[in-house]
């Protein structure tokens, strides 16, 4: 009776820490997203490296759910919906509906809509740094684990690794600063590449 009660009582406490510590992984990405989501934008500098990706380096700007990378010859638009793909070497342009994986293997800051439902968060101190975890509660869900690197004092994401099935994704962010954004710059203009073929794949 008594080792029951004893394992009863373990398990509360375990709940309680465990409960705890979710709370406070949330709060510290809800300070996180206030920073980088300025309303009139950010900017920041980012490499890249994965199986399904390679390694690259690149720019990117967001806005919102919005953003506009540059990486090698490549550059994309994605106006929150639409998803624009520009090859210099192929001078081709792709429209597509990217899914959730494939946002954020350009636009590293998705997990701040993603950690807010869908996933089980936890937090562990690194030094100068927070340790955030998110774990999908779905199985069918694109991007599965996801390991950000947070700043204690600034509140700012130095590294992000997802994972997609049993393949991980390393993306390193520097230089971000916030920026004052035209909607105008997440969307393709045709009149900028009047030479490139458009290929809908929607």
């Amino acid at each position: 009776m008594k080792r029951t009660l004893l394992i009863t009582m373990m398990m509360i406490f375990t709940l309680c820490i465990s409960a705890q510590n979710a709370a406070q992984a949330k709060k510290i990405l809800d300070k996180t997203t206030a920073i980088i989501g300025n309303r009139g934008g950010a900017s920041a500098n980012f490499k890249i490296s994965g199986v399904k990706v390679g390694s690259a380096t690149g720019s990117i700007a967001i806005k919102g759910n919005k953003f506009h990378a540059r990486a090698g010859n490549a550059i994309v638009w994605f106006n929150g919906k639409t998803q624009w793909s520009y090859l210099k070497s192929t001078n081709e342009v792709n429209v597509t509906t990217p899914s959730e994986a494939q946002r954020m293997r350009m636009n590293p800051y998705t997990f701040i809509s993603m950690y807010k439902s869908g996933y089980t968060l936890g937090m562990t101190p690194k030094g100068a740094n927070y340790q955030v975890h998110m774990k999908a509660q779905n199985a069918q869900r694109s991007v599965q684990e996801v390991y950000l690197t947070i700043n204690k004092k600034t509140y700012k994401p130095s590294i992000i690794k997802m994972r997609e099935g049993q393949k991980w994704t390393t993306i390193t962010i520097t230089n971000f600063r916030t920026a004052n954004l035209s909607d105008a710059v997440f969307t393709f203009n045709a009149k900028d590449f009047p030479s490139a073929e458009v290929i809908d794949l929607r």
